[in-house]
């Protein structure tokens, strides 16, 4: 029963092309392809992703391009986003870039499709 209460880990040298779905997962390796989580979503520093992401909440420290719907999205130092994202809220740290679309501070998921005003401070 003590493994049900872990994430679901992709380690560094794995390579995995599907959909991933559960509650909460890390991801180390490389992943293409789906991932559904009702809980957290972490991928490490030598993570690459390329997939389509519905989380809670993501923490991204490694590579990543496709779509992402989170309601809370954090990019740590070493993170490399590309593609269309969707947060309600959204931390960048100093020397993550982020290229691409993004839609922050509104409803996430539920948000309609706008033009966001304010959502970065300079």
């Amino acid at each position: 029963m003590d493994a049900e209460k872990g994430p679901t880990l992709i380690d560094v040298a794995a390579n995995v092309d599907g959909k991933l779905s559960g509650k909460d997962a890390q991801v180390l390796g490389q992943f293409t392809g789906e991932i559904e989580l009702t809980g957290r979503l972490h991928l490490g520093e030598s993570a690459r992703v390329q997939a389509k992401i519905l989380a809670d909440v993501v923490e991204i420290a490694g590579e990543f391009k496709g779509e992402l719907v989170t309601r809370s999205l954090i990019l740590l130092e070493k993170a490399r986003v590309t593609g269309t994202i969707d947060a309600e809220t959204l931390a960048v740290r100093e020397g993550a870039q982020l290229n691409g679309t993004v839609s922050a501070g509104g409803k996430g998921r539920a948000a309609a499709p706008r033009a966001a005003s304010g959502a970065m401070a300079g």
